[in-house]
């Protein structure tokens, strides 16, 4: 087979399949296991880039989450996850094609702040006019900065960016939190959000003009967001005799409507329902009190 005979979607050997990136590093794992509720099993060996997974249209590369979005605009890659602060970072012409809002440790998108010394002078960007400015995230911070008309220097972190200030290696910084907890213990207050950013799943726009491929890629988006929607659900199910079941179904969320069922020659039914997650501790003492019996609780995987 010459190259030119084989199609976008097919490797030499005719097979079909998609070149996906995983991120390596802080949102490694959350995605592997969101892609296993989702699925596809993954497997990463523990100095392998190349994991199998139990799909033969889908091969696989973990990559630093920096160089991902890179690699599918340059065609590496067909597809791949990472932050939005990092293909803004590289400017990366990619179709983003869903918003997967989570983050290292939670279904939560994480900011990137701009911090400095709480015991200092600096109380807004504005008082950094000719000042340095410590970050992982040079692009995007020198930009923010030009757009609010402040000269800095923006110097790239290889890390551990909170103690540049401390040290007196840079006037501020600007670095990506959740929570700001790991900002205030190192005595720096913020100042302002530069980014809020979340997780993408990108494709490569030429890749995207091949069926199967397009196919592959809003195949894993619909999925994915189906394990990330049912994070926050939980099943629940009960009997209840006939005549309380009003009552019950009065008080129960649900997508729609509560499922209710007869119980073979008896009065009593039984009801079935999904609710937010945070609100069942709430519910089964409710329920309890209403006549419900034998309440069972039980995770979701996917919600589509």
């Amino acid at each position: 087979m010459r190259k030119s005979d084989i199609s976008l979607g097919e490797t030499a050997s005719g097979e079909r399949v998609l070149k996906l990136g995983l991120p390596k590093g802080s949102l490694e794992q959350y995605t592997l296991a969101l892609f296993a509720r989702s699925g596809w099993k993954v497997n990463v060996g523990s100095r392998s880039y190349f994991p199998t997974v139990n799909d033969p249209e889908l091969a696989i590369t973990i990559s630093r989450a920096q160089e991902i979005s890179r690699y599918v605009a340059d065609g590496v890659l067909d597809a791949g996850i990472t932050g939005k602060d990092w293909r803004l970072e590289n400017q990366s012409d990619v179709e983003v094609i869903k918003e997967l809002v989570y983050s290292k440790t939670s279904a939560a998108p994480c900011r990137w702040v701009l911090a400095v010394r709480g015991d200092g002078s600096i109380k807004s960007a504005g008082d950094l006019e000719g000042k340095k400015v410590a970050t992982e995230l040079p692009g995007v911070t020198a930009r923010w900065f030009k757009e609010k008309g402040v000269n800095v220097k923006v110097e790239f972190s290889w890390g551990a960016t909170e103690a540049k200030v401390a040290s007196g290696l840079a006037d501020a910084i600007v670095e990506v939190t959740e929570t700001g907890g790991t900002i205030k213990a190192h005595g720096l207050i913020i100042l302002d959000e530069v980014l809020v950013t979340q997780t993408e799943l990108m494709a490569n726009k030429k890749a995207m003009e091949d069926p199967f491929k397009k196919s592959k890629v809003r195949q894993i988006a619909l999925l994915l967001n189906a394990a990330l929607t049912a994070e926050s659900l939980a099943g629940l199910k009960m009997n209840a005799r006939e005549r309380d079941v009003g009552a019950l179904v009065a008080i129960l969320p649900s997508l729609k409507a509560p499922t209710v069922a007869r119980l073979h020659d008896t009065d009593w039914l039984s009801v079935e329902t999904v609710v937010p997650v945070d609100r069942v501790r709430d519910l089964i003492p409710a329920l309890l009190e209403l006549g419900a019996e034998g309440i069972i609780e039980y995770p979701l995987n996917k919600v589509v």
